[in-house]
């Protein structure tokens, strides 16, 4: 018996029931996408909670699977046992069989006790069982299928062997089962006065789905019962390898010798509960870290961080003086990769994770520790005051629980009132010193609602979907208690994956909905740093505070956005790496549709420049290198050469993100919080479109990827076309043109269809100019005198305004001295100049006379020097009136 290992204990589990037909399934995230109420997955039928429920349909009756679960958070929460107990942990696997209306009660005892008995070989001796009181039909099938005495079915009538999904809901009977350790352990079977000893060991739990809970009174049978059973490995691979106790299988034996012999603490009765705490909390920090989650001060993370702090805090007082936690993962990753994979993609992340956050806390631990000493003579009735523990909290980053758990081997407990007293304090304080920005009151509420409920949990790094419930809605700036169809909403949920703007990147769109109602969402903006609101619209139905509601973000924009957020950090490198470090980013926008960003650069980037910079951002793309995240200080994250991005405020603590490997660095490093690729690849081909000024020493760029980049290239393509083939036509018709007038056109092949226009063009109006000067009958030119003045009137028919310079030119040296007028007429347009020899520009100004006539013939005035003006005008009728106004002007 004590040869079987824990690997072979869950593929024999999996193995059995994939014999009886049961599908094996996959273990789900430890993030619950499914249920907004868990922090973690704590049992193998959390993924299932819908198929149970009826809301989903899976193409499978019944399954069986080996789920990753942690319980240290939120209502089910193990942290503070582990390491006192043999068998409590953080992390464990909950091996499972379910049945989705197919089997009950029958098959499901049958299956079990076949497994035990057969397959493990467990003396059937050695076993017992309980049942729910008033389940009879249960109490009948042990005795027939089993053969157990009646003393070995125990009838338990606590709500211990009745579980229910909530106050409605799925609910039924429990049977448990026990394996017997033997005499020379402390402890009675369950429901005798000493169950809790260590003699009597649960081992597996059937859960019959048989009715539904209507309300407090009333409770149905379910059309479909159904069947979900829970074994926890760690505790039945103890029972095969001959122990009570889980740190004394196989598994934990590699990892806690490996941490006996990395700390030179042999394990013993001083030490066996720190051994076992640095065993447990390296699986769980590690499988929660290979899901992405990162330490941090909310929610998951925060829950995460205190588990390593707690497992690095026990190490310390082993003696450790460095980090170990980092060179303990590759004995973990030997026992588990070939069963979890995701340990060997996260190895890179979880290993720099683990060694960050131990040296991080190493340096606060030594501070915290030295306070927390100093203050043990003050401690009265062995109660540590709670005004020391909110300081080692509020400087140091102590948590209470571990705080209570340095404290718990010396016998001491926490003023935990005091500490909440100081708390209060704290935030009293905040508020007294709090200055809004922008509109004071509308900053201020939600100030308030932000010390009133805990910040929201995102969980759009990893998920475009899950389950929520709503905290707060907002109706036309106050706060209600629900909300009708047509209704504009602002819903705040306790967690989310929608993205909240920030960082140039756009918020979220999609959907929230349940079974009683469906709202659009249009926007989802960040308040207070952490608190996501959801703009949208009520399509249909009705919403109300604490109701359970599911969040679908629309996948393709935010994939479109996350692609561009992570194209603008390879672009705002190969910017500097082009252009030079003095490029800084000024503002951004990232959108499902293009991105758009401003940086520091005094001209024009050039033709080869502009080359260059896509060139630098598509060979990153096609490197096809992961995109990496970390957590750390601004000042460690400054000092890895990460970029500060414009407009962001950060904390204590910033998000890292790492693209391109290149050397033994990486292409680019920033701090940001936004959504990012899995893989550079997923930025897809990448160009710069366009590039202006927006202010002094300001430059914009506009890029597009991908399809939209394929579409945009693809109409330039059709548009160079046509406007070809508009080129050409033109080329023609000017052609012919110059051929009637037998003229030989202009025409060269080595130039390019705009050149050869421009040319063709040129040549056209020169002969038509020369046409018009030459023609009697469009160039009408009349000179009189006024007093010794000689005065040029002279119209121009079908002549362009624009050579008009030519024109006055000409009649200025004609008639030497004097002042020369020249109106044109040109399509529906009407030109005139002025023009006035050297030796009377003494006494005449030619702007003087262009701006009285210009506004006879309709135009707006003109400009112009002394000795040259020039303006235009609509009305060809008012001619005449124009001259005339200059020669009494002149007079």
């Amino acid at each position: 018996m004590g040869q079987i290992l824990l690997t072979d204990v869950r593929k024999k589990f999996l193995d059995y029931f994939q014999k009886n037909n049961h599908k094996i399934v996959d273990s789900s995230n430890l993030v619950p996408n499914n249920d907004p109420t868990l922090m973690f997955t704590n049992s193998g039928m959390v993924q299932f909670k819908n198929v149970f429920t009826g809301l989903e349909k899976r193409d499978y009756k019944t399954a069986t699977t080996s789920q990753k679960c942690v319980r240290a958070g939120g209502k089910h929460n193990d942290l503070e046992n582990v390491g006192y107990t043999p068998r409590h942990h953080t992390f464990f696997e909950m091996l499972g069989n379910f049945s989705f209306g197919d089997y009950f009660k029958e098959q499901a005892i049958i299956h079990a006790w076949n497994l035990l008995t057969k397959d493990f070989q467990l003396p059937k001796e050695k076993l017992s069982v309980t049942v729910y009181h008033e389940d009879v039909e249960s109490y009948k099938l042990w005795k027939k299928i089993a053969g157990l005495s009646d003393d070995k079915i125990i009838k338990i009538a606590t709500s211990d062997n009745f579980w229910s999904m909530g106050d409605t809901g799925p609910c039924g009977p429990c049977s448990e089962i026990f394996y017997d350790h033997g005499e020379k352990l402390k402890g009675g079977p369950p429901g005798s006065p000493d169950e809790d000893g260590d003699r009597f060991i649960e081992i597996w739990n059937l859960v019959f789905m048989q009715y539904e809970q209507i309300s407090k009174d009333k409770r149905i049978n379910l059309p479909k019962p159904s069947v979900d059973t829970g074994m926890g490995l760690e505790r039945m691979t103890a029972v095969l390898q001959g122990t009570h106790d889980n740190y004394k299988i196989d598994h934990f034996k590699k990892i806690m010798g490996a941490s006996s012999d990395l700390l030179k603490s042999p394990i013993n009765v001083s030490t066996i509960a720190s051994h076992r705490v640095i065993a447990d909390h390296l699986r769980a920090s590690s499988f929660l870290i290979a899901e992405g989650i990162l330490p941090s001060n909310e929610g998951r993370g925060y829950v995460l961080r205190r588990i390593m702090r707690r497992g690095m805090r026990h190490a310390h007082s082993l003696g450790s003086k460095d980090p170990v936690f980092y060179k303990l993962f590759d004995i973990l990753l030997n026992e588990m990769k070939s069963s979890y994979p995701e340990l060997i993609t996260g190895k890179e992340l979880i290993i720099e994770t683990l060694k960050n956050e131990e040296e991080k806390f190493s340096s606060l631990l030594e501070r915290g520790m030295k306070i927390l000493d100093e203050n043990l003579t003050k401690v009265l009735n062995k109660t540590f005051p709670g005004s020391t523990a909110f300081k080692l909290y509020d400087t140091y980053g102590f948590p209470l629980d571990l705080t209570a758990d340095i404290l718990k081997g010396k016998g001491i407990k926490v003023d935990n009132v005091g500490f909440e007293k100081e708390m209060e304090k704290s935030k009293a304080l905040a508020r007294a010193n709090w200055k809004g920005s922008g509109d004071r009151s509308v900053e201020e509420r939600w100030f308030k609602i932000r010390e009133e409920i805990n910040p929201t949990e995102f969980l759009g790094y990893e998920f475009d979907k899950a389950e929520g419930v709503v905290i707060k809605i907002l109706k036309d700036g106050k706060f209600v208690a629900s909300a009708s169809a047509g209704d504009e909403v602002e819903i705040i949920t306790n967690q989310t994956p929608f993205y909240g703007e920030s960082g140039g990147q756009v918020g979220d769109q999609g959907y929230i909905f349940n079974s009683n109602c469906k709202i659009k969402i249009n926007d989802t903006q960040k308040k207070m740093g952490d608190l996501f609101v959801h703009y949208g619209k009520i399509e249909k139905g009705s919403i109300s505070i604490s109701q359970n509601v599911n969040l679908e973000i629309d996948v393709l924009k935010r994939n479109n956005s996350k692609a561009y957020h992570s194209a603008t950090h390879l672009l705002h490198e190969s910017l500097r790496r082009t252009l030079g470090k003095h490029v800084t980013q000024k503002g951004s926008l990232v959108s499902p549709e293009r991105l758009r960003f401003d940086f520091s650069h005094n001209k024009p980037i050039e033709k080869d420049e502009m080359t260059k910079i896509n060139k630098i951002v598509n060979e990153i793309v096609v490197g096809s290198t992961d995109v990496q995240t970390r957590i750390m200080t601004p000042k460690e994250a400054v000092g890895m050469g990460a970029l500060a991005l414009f407009g962001e405020k950060y904390g204590e603590e910033v998000r890292v993100v790492f693209m391109g490997k290149e050397n033994n660095g990486f292409f680019s490093t920033e701090l940001c919080g936004g959504t990012h690729v899995k893989n550079t690849k997923e930025v897809g081909k990448f160009k710069v479109i366009s590039q202006s000024s927006i202010a002094s020493g300001v430059r914009r760029v506009e890029a597009l990827r991908d399809k939209q980049l394929e579409v945009y290239e693809k109409t330039q393509k059709q548009d160079k076309s046509q406007k070809e083939l508009n080129l050409k036509d033109e080329i023609t018709l000017i052609k012919k043109e110059l051929q009637k007038l037998k003229i030989n056109p202009d025409y060269k092949d080595n130039l390019n269809l705009t050149e050869n226009l421009k040319n063709l063009n040129k040549q056209l109006n020169k002969v038509k100019i020369e046409r018009v000067k030459k023609d009697k009958s469009k160039n009408i030119i009349q000179d009189k005198k006024i007093g010794d003045i000689i005065i040029r009137e002279q119209v121009l028919k079908d002549f362009p305004p624009k050579e008009l310079r030519n024109i006055i030119d000409e009649g200025k040296k004609d008639i030497k001295s004097g002042i020369v007028v020249v109106i044109s007429t040109f399509e529906d347009k009407v030109g005139l100049a002025v023009g006035i020899t050297k030796d009377l520009t003494s006494k005449y100004d030619a702007v003087d006379f262009v701006k009285a006539a210009s506004v006879i013939l309709g135009g707006k005035g003109g400009g112009g020097r002394k000795d040259f003006a020039q303006a235009g005008g609509v009305d060809k009728d008012k001619i005449k009136e124009a001259f005339k106004e200059i020669s009494k002007k002149i007079s």
